[in-house]
């Protein structure tokens, strides 16, 4: 994988030293009461964008990007929530062309799928990825019990994107830890994040 891609948050990119290598796999995981969703749709205005959603409907996923203040683009948006999740993620992936990203939004319906069938499906992920230089963004929930396929989806991307979110005093505070990074070196600290309006890292406080 050759040459980096950016994540649309600048501040972001240099603490990667450059961005994300081309072709790479990245887990986003993230409080199911986050602001992850920012993440998503900033990296919508940085290259052509497929976002498949299982969860919300691809109108209520379009509404959401429009209506956020930050830059965005117009990522083409597809609902595979149905009866086959799977079988549709494979055939949407297969169609991606060079360059461009693909979020999927959120990653837990397809890990609840049989594993053979999952871990074959990551396997041809990775391979289209890495031919066409894309960036692929996997969203996952923390929760209580996570899908019985999650470790084969931390175990198969190249970066490890863990939000952490937590209530102190009066103040929301959010780190982002980055615990993998394949082929590149990964951060040693956690990066405080701003999480309101668009991404930023938290300059007013020494990153720790």
């Amino acid at each position: 994988m050759s040459g980096r891609l950016t994540t649309g948050i600048d501040v972001l990119d240099r603490q990667l030293d450059g961005g994300i290598p081309a072709g790479s796999i990245v887990f986003l995981g993230a409080e199911p009461a986050s602001q992850s969703e920012l993440f998503l749709y900033e990296l919508t205005a940085v290259r052509g964008t497929l976002y498949l959603t299982t969860v919300r409907s691809d109108a209520a996923v379009l509404d959401a990007v429009h209506r956020t203040p930050g830059t965005v683009g117009s990522p083409t948006v597809r609902d595979i929530g149905g009866g086959a999740p799977l079988d549709s993620a494979n055939k949407l992936v297969t169609e991606l062309p060079e360059g461009a990203n693909l979020i999927i939004d959120v990653v837990d319906v397809l890990e609840e799928t049989s594993t053979a069938r999952y871990r074959e499906f990551l396997n041809e992920l990775q391979t289209h990825m890495v031919n066409t230089g894309g960036l692929a963004v996997l969203h996952g929930l923390k929760t209580g019990d996570a899908p019985r396929n999650r470790r084969y989806t931390e175990h198969m991307s190249d970066v490890v994107f863990d939000l952490q979110t937590e209530v102190d005093g009066s103040e929301i505070e959010n780190r982002l830890a980055v615990p993998k990074f394949r082929g590149g070196k990964a951060p040693e600290k956690t990066i405080k994040l701003r999480l309101s309006e668009r991404v930023t890292v938290d300059t007013s406080r020494d990153i720790a």
